[in-house]
């Protein structure tokens, strides 16, 4: 089988990273060469624009500014590390993709997705994943997780609820656009019962892969 792309996508504390690396865990169990990457980051380059852009101390950011940045990680991403995998037949896992640009700078934001769309067919070459989970949780449940793991809040973990509010709604928006590529995956269960959906999925997308 050819390589492909998964990639993993929804606010905060959805449970995505937990399950980016299970899936990973779980493809290379069945002797799959997986990838795992997060974005923004990934690379030396990438990681760097990951720190300025999620910092406190970036308070003072643009909505634009931070979209840029935001698809510059992207294209360095893409370029050096995402499509030479891809090439070798490697399975890409990826925590957070383009669709998130969508969602939070664009619905979040309010800046234009048209203009986002266009940037991001520009950034990542033209690739697009081959299979988008979006775990779907409500804000109120983001904020119990934050409040347990008791991490100390990023940049934009710190906005308010309604940033989160329009995020998540634009996340289902992108989904019911996308139907063939997005199965959102309700987030609200433990880790167990939530990567049992998950899996589900994948198994699908890798059987009809086969066929």
């Amino acid at each position: 089988m050819s390589g492909f792309f998964i990639t993993f996508e929804g606010i905060d504390f959805c449970g995505k990273t937990t399950q980016a690396r299970r899936l990973a865990s779980y493809l290379r169990r069945k002797e799959y060469p997986v990838v795992l990457l997060r974005e923004p980051g990934g690379n030396r380059v990438a990681e760097k624009i990951r720190k300025l852009l999620l910092s406190r101390k970036s308070s003072g950011m643009t909505a634009l500014t931070e979209l840029l940045l935001y698809e510059a990680a992207r294209s360095q991403l893409t370029e050096t590390v995402i499509l030479p995998a891809l090439k070798r037949e490697q399975v890409v896992v990826c925590d957070r993709y383009a669709d998130s640009s969508l969602a939070y700078q664009g619905y979040g934001r309010g800046l234009s997705v048209t203009m986002i769309d266009q940037l991001n067919r520009t950034t990542t070459f033209g690739l697009l994943p081959d299979l988008t989970i979006i775990l779907d949780i409500p804000v109120s449940v983001s904020a119990r997780r934050r409040q347990l793991n008791r991490k100390k809040k990023d940049r934009l973990e710190g906005e308010k609820s309604d940033f989160h509010k329009r995020i998540r709604q634009g996340f289902l928006k992108i989904a019911k656009t996308n139907r063939r590529r997005i199965w959102v995956v309700d987030g609200t269960g433990d880790i167990l019962q939530t990567w049992q959906k998950v899996k589900k999925v994948v198994d699908a997308f890798l059987e009809k892969s086969r066929s």
